[in-house]
């Protein structure tokens, strides 16, 4: 097949085309990016079939380009993930998640509706994951829960930042055109991701890093906020899953079943900090957590049941948050070991 990819020189659509390259090299993958400051190509000189990726670096709200690269790749499904995705960005910025998260999803879904209502056929349409759009979203789009509770795909929206306000936005505007204009879609709400080659500005890579240049570890408020942590490799599985097997018009909540408050976590990342990395602060890593003024609106907890995915799509974590995490943890360390001689070769000490 022929598959768009949106986002994918960004952090989980760069692991969905690796992933996807090495499992169906008989598919051609073209990826639209518009290259933001949180993307990063250099994932694609891991391709395993390179001759089956193309690249266009692409603003989705640019409809005059998006429409002539649907009509000149010529689609069979699209995955949608580009998005503007730091919650702390869209308080100072908001605009951006508007443009980025709102109008490039109505520009996509409208190019993508143009062009399959021209070519596709009966029989096409009565294949399931032929000519489907899969939106990628998040559980943040259902705001805050208590202590006690979960998500799930019947929960009620009610998004606490612009971050979350956009992709509600762009979920409510996928199903629209598929009730309105008969789109073969689905959308997967997810956890927050982890993983390697995640932007330095998330919460797992900024503890690692200032933690190796043992700077303070900052923690939002007391720490106390809870997440739960879904590995950005299983997550893909996931959305593969969902892509080629869900009904149309299905919607999927993707988590890792592992809640954590921030602060245990980041003690959890200090723990194996301590015990792979020689040098270390005097008292361990956790000597360099500081806390810092809360984020304004910052959502006390998020957790999914991920009992619809499991059950109806046979979909799980293949493997356990614990080794997951050390070894995202060693990418990291690696990574930033790496730049630190990098950068003393150039002469750069300071």
């Amino acid at each position: 097949m022929r598959l768009l990819v949106t986002g994918g020189a960004g952090f989980i659509g760069s692991h969905l085309i690796l992933n996807w390259n090495r499992r169906r090299p008989q598919d051609l993958i073209l990826n639209l990016d518009k290259l933001g400051y949180a993307s990063d190509r250099g994932f694609e000189s891991e391709l395993a079939h390179p001759d089956q990726y193309q690249f266009q670096a692409i603003d989705l709200a640019d409809a005059p380009r998006v429409n002539q690269a649907v009509r000149d790749f010529q689609p069979d499904g699209i995955i949608h993930l580009a998005a503007e995705s730091h919650v702390d960005n869209s308080i100072s910025g908001p605009g951006a998640f508007v443009r980025s998260n709102i109008e490039g999803t109505f520009v996509l879904l409208e190019a993508a509706r143009a062009f399959w209502n021209d070519v596709s056929t009966p029989q096409e349409k009565a294949q399931p994951h032929h000519h489907r759009f899969h939106h990628v979203s998040t559980d943040e789009v259902f705001g805050m829960l208590p202590s006690e509770g979960f998500f799930d795909e019947t929960s009620a929206y009610n998004p606490s930042s612009p971050y979350s306000a956009t992709k509600a936005a762009s979920d409510h505007l996928v199903r629209a055109w598929g009730h309105t204009y008969g789109l073969n879609f689905t959308i997967s709400n997810c956890s927050n991701n982890f993983g390697p080659r995640q932007h330095d500005e998330k919460l797992i890579p900024t503890v690692i890093r200032n933690a190796l240049k043992r700077n303070s570890i900052p923690v939002y408020g007391q720490g106390l906020n809870v997440r739960d942590w879904l590995a950005v490799q299983d997550h893909c599985t996931a959305i593969e899953k969902v892509f080629f097997e869900a009904a149309p018009g299905s919607t999927y909540c993707v988590g890792g079943n592992t809640e954590y408050t921030n602060i245990d976590l980041v003690h959890k990342i200090c723990g194996i900090l301590n015990e792979i990395v020689d040098e270390k602060p005097a008292g361990g890593f956790e000597s360099l957590i500081t806390f810092v003024t809360d984020r304004p609106g910052h959502d006390f907890r998020y957790a999914i049941d991920g009992t619809k995915i499991r059950a109806e799509l046979n979909w799980r974590p293949a493997e356990s948050f614990e080794d997951r995490l050390r070894s995202t943890i060693e990418w990291y360390v690696n990574k930033y070991a790496a730049a630190t001689v990098g950068s003393l070769l150039r002469g750069e000490f300071a």
